[in-house]
């Protein structure tokens, strides 16, 4: 018999989630049926997204949602070969046996790592892609404001802005952050950890703010909205001020009126239409160095909850992975 772990949510979180909400359980593996293939998990990813599925979405002392890369180690399905990578999402399982609906085929251009296919080249890659391009209908040259722009999606927005001529300021919350920001090309970056958010944003957006790619909500919001240009854009992809209870409340969101702001969430699903776009042009700016990323990388498969926890911590530069297996 073939046993596995499992990461499961065993209580509810209140606020920030700690450890003793998650539990790692061993269970025994099934024997692979006619149509199914076994699976071994090579990386996962935590993302922010998680976090208010805990509240309700995630079954308790059931796997963990989310996704990662595995590779097919049995396969009685003709649709996959042993050996092969895939995309898959189903939940925190070292091991696991599907009849594949939950499985994509992942494509592997040799020269780059497997772990970008997390993350430039993954699902965030393509949030920041469609968010920033199709959502917020990006114009060559305008004036963009990323939060979170140490972050996963936060990075990529504010890289391919760059890629299109832009000016780009960067809102994080550390130092490190802050200097790899500047290194990657911005033109400002505001740590609104020890300045003092509204002046400094309006020092650094002095034609104000065509696009606000929104990550955060609350403060960061309000000190965006009056600077935001007539017919400016904000595409929402998260609000983690508030995914732990709590968060300020916003005044400013007026501005929305008589400035004829568009304020706009999406998800990534949404851009399936910009899939063959997005991989030969983020496969073509990592190649050429024009996209650079940073990886927050925990090794075992026991440390996903640490990883979950450590997003709402700041503990992470760039995506956060869980390295599980060679």
């Amino acid at each position: 018999m073939i046993t596995t772990r499992e990461v499961h949510l065993v209580r509810r979180p209140k606020g920030i989630p700690v450890l003793e909400d998650f539990a790692v359980v061993e269970t025994a593996v099934p024997s692979t049926g006619e149509n199914e293939v076994r699976v071994e998990t090579l990386i996962m990813s935590v993302d922010p997204y998680m976090r208010p599925r805990l509240n309700a979405d995630q079954p308790l002392n059931a796997p963990l949602l989310g996704g990662g890369i595995g590779r097919v180690t049995e396969s009685r399905n003709p649709k996959f070969q042993e050996g092969q990578l895939v995309r898959q999402g189903v939940g925190f399982r070292e091991t696991h046996v599907t009849d594949g609906r939950a499985l994509q085929p992942l494509q592997r251009d040799a020269a780059l790592p497997l772990s970008v296919y997390m993350h430039a080249l993954g699902g965030t890659g393509i949030t920041a892609y469609g968010g920033l391009l199709d959502t917020a209908k990006l114009k060559d040259g305008e004036q963009v404001v990323v939060s979170t722009a140490g972050g996963a999606v936060g990075s990529v927005v504010a890289q391919i802005a760059k890629i299109k001529g832009c000016h780009v300021v960067g809102i994080t919350g550390t130092e490190d952050k802050a200097a790899w920001l500047r290194n990657a090309g911005l033109d400002a970056v505001i740590n609104y950890k020890t300045q003092d958010l509204g002046p400094a944003l309006e020092a650094a957006t002095p034609k104000g703010i065509d696009v606000y790619f929104e990550n955060v909500g609350g403060a960061q919001l309000d000190a965006a909205l009056p600077r935001m240009n007539i017919h400016g854009r904000i595409p929402v992809c998260g609000m983690i001020s508030t995914y732990n209870g709590g968060g300020e409340g916003v005044r400013n969101l007026f501005n929305l009126i008589y400035k004829r702001v568009r304020m706009e969430g999406f998800v990534a699903t949404d851009f399936a239409h910009l899939n063959a776009a997005f991989v030969s042009d983020m496969t073509d700016w990592l190649k050429s160095g024009q996209i650079k990323y940073e990886e927050t990388v925990l090794n075992g498969f026991h440390r996903a909850p640490e990883g979950l926890i450590g997003l709402f911590e700041g503990r992470n530069t760039g995506k956060m992975l869980i390295h599980v297996a060679g």
